[in-house]
């Protein structure tokens, strides 16, 4: 079979994509190196494809059916604030000049997300902000921006007043970005989840995927890269410790809160 790869999550910047890409490069040598490193535009498509070699996944469709598809790889491990091992958060933030100073304070407000399939823009946020809402509501207005960077870019420019963001992301913006990120400021963190997973195809074989898995080989290859892609190493989680991203979702409803609102 003719394999294809892309790790698509974590592009922030060209430069952090043309670090990821040489990354994927030097794992896929050691496993097949005639794959195709390729730059998908449907990635609920993309992910679910028989030749697909490696690449990574938001948890919430992992656990919402994708996982059905699909073998678990491995989760990074990120050294960024908000993250703990193999698990990360998300970063409550507002405008630098907002009247808000907690997520309480925010009733009424703009809500920005990045899209409503996300953990770290929707899932989380909305489990955050269940415990508040009354009668299924507590903002007053939603924009779906497409991404972290448009939800960053939205509350800058006044048109929203909050946002969820994953705090890998929102750690290489500060390091690619930080006048975009001088204009936010942070009111907290979610409850914390397991990052994005690295996934294989179910018909890739057991073997590949050991070899796949010998992903700090990588890293310890460029040691100025992984700091620059801020990887600390690699952690194998079974598909169950996902479970928690269901559980936010669920706990959400039970509150009466079953979308952001």
């Amino acid at each position: 079979m003719n394999w294809i790869a892309a790790l698509p999550m974590y592009n922030v910047s060209p430069a952090l994509a043309a670090d990821w890409r040489a990354l994927l490069v030097d794992v896929l040598r050691q496993v097949e190196p005639s794959t195709e490193i390729v730059e998908p535009d449907d990635l609920h498509a993309f992910w679910r494809r028989p030749d697909l070699l490696i690449s990574q996944t938001c948890g919430y469709p992992f656990v919402l059916g994708l996982h059905e598809h699909v073998q678990l790889i491995a989760t990074p491990q990120f050294d960024a604030p908000g993250c703990d091992g193999a698990r990360y958060s998300s970063v409550l933030v507002t405008r630098a000049d907002a009247p808000f100073d907690s997520l309480p304070a925010c009733r009424g407000a703009r809500v920005a997300c990045n899209a409503t399939d996300s953990n770290s823009g929707y899932n989380a946020l909305r489990h955050a902000v269940a415990p508040h809402a009354v009668e299924g509501r507590f903002f007053g207005a939603t924009l779906e921006t497409g991404s972290h960077l448009g939800s960053l870019r939205a509350l800058a420019e006044d048109r929203a007043d909050i946002a969820a963001i994953d705090c890998v992301t929102m750690a290489f913006a500060r390091d690619a970005f930080p006048e975009l990120t001088s204009r936010v400021r942070e009111l907290g963190l979610t409850r914390s989840s397991p990052g994005l997973p690295l996934i294989a195809s179910k018909r890739v074989r057991p073997e590949q995927i050991d070899t796949l898995r010998a992903l700090d080989d990588a890293l310890a290859a460029l040691p100025e890269r992984a700091t620059r892609l801020r990887l600390k190493g690699f952690a194998h989680l079974p598909p169950e410790a996902y479970d928690s991203i269901r559980q936010m979702e669920n706990e959400a409803r039970v509150a009466n809160y079953a979308r952001l609102a």
